[in-house]
């Protein structure tokens, strides 16, 4: 019973071989959900792709002629406003982690 789990585990994923369409349309789901602020994980959990995957299928798709690109997705008004908040959230935080270190390193120097 031991070898049977042990074969479960080191028998690898079957290469899987994506559309076109599908492609396209996992990149404009992935623009809408970040939009949204979705992680790229979870969007890659919701459709069984990783997120690297994802990545470079938005980054392949965006190089191509005619292709889909982040700036064809309409942030709505509230979008927007969700994401300038978590930005500006960020940003503090990390002024507030600089400022110590400038006190850290003054105090040191002394």
């Amino acid at each position: 019973m031991k070898s049977r789990s042990l074969q479960q585990a080191t028998r690898r994923r079957e290469r899987r071989v994506f559309t076109e369409e599908f492609k396209r349309q996992a990149v404009q789901l992935l623009y809408e959900r970040r939009a949204a602020g979705v992680s790229v994980t979870q969007i890659g959990r919701e459709l069984d792709v990783k997120p690297d995957q994802l990545r470079e299928w938005a980054r392949r798709l965006a190089a191509q002629d005619g292709g889909l690109a982040a700036a064809d997705v309409v942030e709505s008004p509230e979008q927007e406003l969700k994401r300038l908040r978590r930005e500006n959230a960020r940003l503090k935080e990390e002024q507030a982690f600089l400022k110590k270190i400038a006190v850290y390193f003054t105090r040191e120097s002394r």
